[in-house]
């Protein structure tokens, strides 16, 4: 492990570690705050591993047009702005990242936005912004020697660590809480080899016997309390930056569960500032579901200074985490760049789901989230007409088909829960018409719905 080029600095009192001494659930041995990494070479003007900004423009547009494996990847074809391998040969990919940068017209038109962009992380290999993160830190766990690496999951995560662990041939296991998890998301783990345990208690109690799991055998722990996913999961700002031309948006907006995704990105927008390839840094919201948020009450009740954990409840499984292991980042991001923290309820997640599938852009309802916050933000005057502005689409809409398919055919909100929204719900439902087997009836339904 190229520790020349790389350390952990704990986030909250500052102490410094070498990467492969850290304990194995990745908590400071002093204060018990995560880690992230640093590289001690950026930190001084002029340092002598400090990246050139303008070289690293043209050799990464270069590296688009490469036949070269690694370069296919979004997050190594940034690797200058991760070295946290000896060997980029040790890199298990699946060419992750590279996702598309979507307009959104619609959208843009409803909320008096003219710049409005969702930044699509659904189209990883395996359907999540997870891959970016596991890309990296599976790789770290290969390079040190695991046999074994395992993690706690709602879901994505597993998907991703499974499919990654099979790339390199390593053993995975899986911890997910028992009924509450997305059964497309469970089919993946399954299907890429991973070794699954149904807990019967919610992610949070997943988190708490994995942590145990990880002290006593010599597995690699790949939630993101591990500071190397968040290296992975901090390109897609690079890729954002990179499409508007080393510019940045106004504002970006993440959805928030476990908290990780954003820290990253905030970190990722950081380090380019740092390094010169940008000038700034966007406002980061984040946005929680209604039924659990956590970082939303902590900034309610003190300014995110203290969090106090939640029993969670929501349809978007992706977001349902009443403990979030990286609260203090999140609010660090959150306070820095001037950004907000609100939540949505479940009708405005699915309304604005289904908002997004019209666009032609389909997402697990823990993406939804973000258009739904942008709506409330552009209420409450926090975002302008004439500001940039991309959504974090976290997930691939078949994640979760189930939850669609019931929107559409009306039996997935409850009555009480419609209130206030029933009329928008219906006009963006569309249920299957079951038709006679005969052209004219399949003229006059089209007919129908154009009157």
């Amino acid at each position: 492990m190229n520790d020349n080029l790389h350390q952990l600095r704990c986030f909250g009192c500052g102490a410094r570690v070498n990467g492969a001494t850290s304990s194995p659930d990745f908590r400071c041995l002093i204060c018990g705050d995560l880690f992230e990494v640093e590289y001690p070479g950026w930190v001084e003007r002029g340092g002598h591993d400090r990246p050139n900004a303008g070289a690293l423009k043209w050799l990464w547009r270069e590296r688009r047009c490469s036949s070269e494996a690694l370069d296919h990847s979004g997050v190594w074809r940034f690797r200058e702005m991760l070295p946290i391998l000896d060997n980029f040969g040790n890199a298990v990919t699946l060419r992750e990242g590279n996702t598309p940068l979507y307009h959104l017209p619609r959208a843009s038109k409803a909320l008096g936005i003219d710049q409005l962009f969702a930044k699509h992380q659904g189209m990883n290999p395996t359907g999540s912004f997870k891959d970016t993160g596991m890309t990296a830190a599976l790789s770290v766990a290969k390079e040190r020697g695991f046999q074994w690496v395992a993690c706690a999951s709602t879901g994505n995560t597993s998907a991703a660590m499974a499919a990654y662990a099979a790339r390199a041939g390593l053993r995975s296991l899986v911890l997910i809480p028992d009924g509450k998890i997305a059964w497309g998301k469970l089919s993946q783990a399954m299907d890429y080899g991973a070794v699954t345990c149904q807990i019967k208690t919610d992610f949070d109690g997943c988190m708490r016997v994995l942590t145990q799991v990880v002290k006593e055998a010599h597995i690699y722990l790949l939630n993101s309390v591990n500071p190397y996913r968040l290296e992975g999961q901090k390109t897609p700002a690079f890729e954002i930056a990179e499409a508007f031309d080393w510019n940045v948006p106004d504002h970006l907006i993440v959805p928030g569960g476990n908290l990780g995704n954003s820290s990253a990105l905030g970190k990722g927008f950081r380090e380019m500032r740092e390094l010169g390839l940008v000038a700034r840094v966007p406002r980061i919201s984040v946005i929680q579901a209604a039924g659990a948020n956590p970082l939303v009450r902590s900034f309610v009740n003190n300014h995110g200074a203290a969090l106090e954990p939640v029993e969670a409840h929501t349809r978007a499984t992706a977001i349902r985490i009443g403990n979030p292991a990286s609260w203090r980042k999140a609010a660090r991001v959150i306070q820095d760049t001037g950004g907000w923290c609100l939540d949505v309820t479940e009708a405005e997640i699915a309304i604005a789901k289904a908002e997004l599938g019209s666009e032609g852009l389909g997402c697990e309802p823990a993406s939804a989230v973000t258009l739904a916050g942008l709506k409330k933000l552009r209420a409450q005057g926090h975002v302008g007409p004439g500001e940039t502005v991309v959504l974090v689409l976290t997930g691939h809409t078949l994640k979760d088909a189930d939850y669609t398919i019931d929107f559409h055919r009306g039996t997935l909100l409850k009555d009480e829960e419609k209130a206030g929204h029933e009329a928008e719900i219906e006009s963006l439902r569309r249920n299957a018409v079951v038709v006679e087997a005969t052209p004219e009836a399949v003229l006059a339904t089209i007919k129908g719905k154009v009157e």
